[in-house]
């Protein structure tokens, strides 16, 4: 039976909210990651709303059967997969790049497309995958095939384009359904692979890549490329590092990766595409790499048509502390001056958060450049400075003293101290040594991949941060005595004179050694240029029940949505619970308990006059003491009663 009319769908949506008595938008779609082209994750739709949130109840629940242990030779799967609607069906993808489209109303399964992927790779982070892309070709008809198309950026280096009425393969568009991405420098099978959806943008598909971190100084390039979205013909490539020279002081300038592997975002009537770069091979140590590393760590603006750049941003200069632009780009729009003014926001690992002129790439909110601690690392080249806001704080701490340093037991404390070896205080962009440190924030963030959602009524920007230090430090290679802590994560950095080595800075009780919070949701005034509110986000509770006076919050992956009935839905945190907040103060209304933890940004759509909210709950790939799952599960309210009947 084929889909109902877009405009049957807004005449059944307006007539059911109206029998309801709830106000519904004229479309319930969320097309995109972040329901609009430009990633503002805001909902107009308001039958959900702070009144009426707490008797939200499971609508349905569909099982992906997609779970991944890890303990027979494959990496270990996680559930990331924010869902989109479109056409009256929801579309997700599982951990193993299976693309299922879904019922809104029931949750059952329409059509399933299974790209076979190889699972023996190594694929960095594990098995995981954020979702599609669609869209809809103006030159065909309705009822032709691949009217709308869906695509998926899969983790063995494929484009694939599927009919979204069926799940089939476009044979048109380049070899039967598939582009095949590896002919890029430096490949290698499964340390150069694809987590997030492209972007379509008037007719081009723009995907970027996920690349192993800290495995050598040429990695993969982190090349940027639009195809056709109808042919699958290459129309154009972007290195992020493509400007710099062969040698530098007479030796090789060697890198590779920085590279986009988080979500883009586009804005349609200017033709751009606004790509987050990650940081340049390897992460920390820089001497094969002197100077800024252009454009790494960055936000920058493609023309979608050419993939030429309008505009570039830096966020961090020379990057030591595997400080990617992992949150994606949002666009804005705010008053200054009396004036409307586009802006891009881009949130950084560090805490900081850049408001950007979406023309001109220039600050809105201002930025300076500040001196930093340099590296006392042989053939290090430290950036003298880095540029930081001075309208907004960091969203998270950048610096960690000695007597803040906290855990459950003296003994717990005393070897979190020892870990900064003899420092009062450690503060962000301090350089690794080879003596050891701590880096404030980690590599997780500050902000992450979970990004922000932006309420344009209020100007509200909501972000979940985590508040996580790493300890960090380099081993000589010549050195066969040297050696990280236990539990370390390590990596060769092969063709430096350095190994690394990272972990997150935990006492013996393997909690956090801070304070807390160590998660917060918080929003952001953008139009004052101030927080508004910030709330512990989530608990550790669950992994030391025995704790008394636990620090609050939790880390999170997995960000939020806003909606006009003052809402802020979110999951991400290790305890598992999809959670409502009040817009207006950061209150607390409505949470429920999930089956694994959602590590993954929920969704809303309309449907037949219902509101729903969707998130993924699969656990993590790379926490490995959580459950995992194969849970999408949708909550709305409970249906109307229906009226009674009048005899005549």
């Amino acid at each position: 039976m084929p889909a109902p009319s877009h405009l049957a769908r807004c005449i059944a949506a307006g007539l059911g909210a109206s029998l309801a008595g709830t106000a519904l938008a004229a479309s319930g779609d969320w097309p995109a990651y972040g329901n609009d082209p430009g990633g503002m994750r805001f909902s107009p739709l308001t039958q959900i709303d702070r009144g009426n949130v707490a008797r939200l109840q499971p609508a349905w629940t569909f099982h992906t059967g997609d779970i991944v242990d890890g303990k027979h030779g494959t990496p270990r799967s996680g559930l990331e997969t924010t869902p989109i609607m479109v056409d009256g069906t929801l579309y997700l993808t599982t951990p193993v790049n299976r693309v299922i489209a879904l019922d809104p109303a029931t949750g059952k399964q329409r059509w399933a497309y299974d790209p076979k992927l190889d699972l023996r790779a190594d694929y960095g982070d594990g098995l995981i995958n954020r979702g599609v892309a669609s869209w809809l070709d103006p030159q065909r008809g309705a009822g032709q095939p691949c009217r709308r198309r869906l695509y998926e950026a899969t983790l063995d280096a494929r484009l694939i384009a599927l009919d979204a009425a069926d799940g089939r393969p476009c044979e048109d568009f380049g070899r039967h359904g598939e582009v095949d991405l590896s002919n890029v420098p430096g490949f290698r099978r499964g340390e150069y692979h694809m987590t997030s959806p492209p972007v379509v943008v008037d007719g081009v598909v723009v995907v970027g890549s996920a690349i192993n971190d800290n495995h050598r100084t040429g990695m993969p390039s982190g090349v940027v490329r639009g195809y056709d979205a109808r042919s699958g013909a290459l129309r154009w490539r972007w290195d992020p590092l493509g400007q710099h020279p062969a040698g530098h002081g007479g030796s090789a300038w060697r890198s590779g990766a920085a590279n986009a592997w988080s979500i883009m975002v586009a804005d349609e009537a200017r033709g751009l595409v606004f790509v987050p770069t990650g940081s340049a091979s390897p992460d920390y140590y820089g001497g094969h790499r002197p100077d800024d590393d252009r454009w790494a760590n960055s936000v920058v603006a493609l023309h979608a048509a050419t993939g030429k750049p309008a505009w570039g941003f830096q966020l961090v200069h020379h990057d030591l502390w595997d400080y990617d632009t992992a949150s994606p780009p949002l666009l804005a729009t705010l008053q200054r001056n009396g004036r409307d003014v586009p802006v891009v926001v881009q949130g950084n690992k560090t805490g900081y958060l850049y408001v950007l002129d979406r023309d001109t790439g220039k600050p809105v909110l201002p930025v300076e450049e500040r001196a930093v601690p340099q590296s006392d690392v042989p053939g290090e080249h430290t950036a003298p400075t880095q540029p930081i806001p001075t309208t907004l704080p960091p969203l998270s701490p950048v610096r960690l003293a000695a007597d803040q340093l906290w855990g459950p037991t003296p003994a717990d404390r005393e070897a979190c101290r020892a870990a900064l070896h003899g420092r009062d205080a450690v503060e962000v962009f301090t350089p690794p040594s080879l003596r050891g440190g701590v880096a404030v924030p980690g590599n997780i963030g500050g902000m992450n991949w979970s990004g922000y959602a932006f309420d344009p009524q209020r100007k509200l920007l909501v972000v979940n941060t985590t508040f996580l230090p790493f300890e960090l430090g380099l081993l000589a290679h010549d050195d066969s005595h040297a050696h990280g802590p236990d539990g370390s994560e390590y990596g060769a950095q092969a063709g430096t004179p350095y190994a690394m080595f990272r972990r997150p800075l935990l006492s013996p009780a393997h909690l956090p050694c801070l304070p807390g919070p160590w998660g917060e949701l918080v929003g952001v005034d953008l139009a004052e240029g101030r927080i508004r509110w910030h709330v512990p986000l989530g608990s550790m509770q669950g992994f030391a029940p025995g704790v008394k006076d636990m620090p609050p919050g939790s880390p999170s992956l997995g960000g939020p949505i806003v909606t006009a009935g003052g809402l802020a839905f979110i999951a991400g945190t290790i305890d598992p619970y999809l959670r409502a907040f009040d817009l207006d103060n950061g209150q607390l209304l409505w949470q429920a308990r999930l089956p694994t933890s959602g590590h993954a940004t929920p969704m809303t759509y309309a449907w037949q006059g219902r509101q729903y909210v969707v998130i993924a709950a699969g656990g993590s790939a790379k926490i490995t003491e959580e459950a995992q799952g194969d849970a999408i599960i949708a909550y709305a309210l409970p249906p109307e009663p229906a009226a009674a009947s009048s005899s005549p």
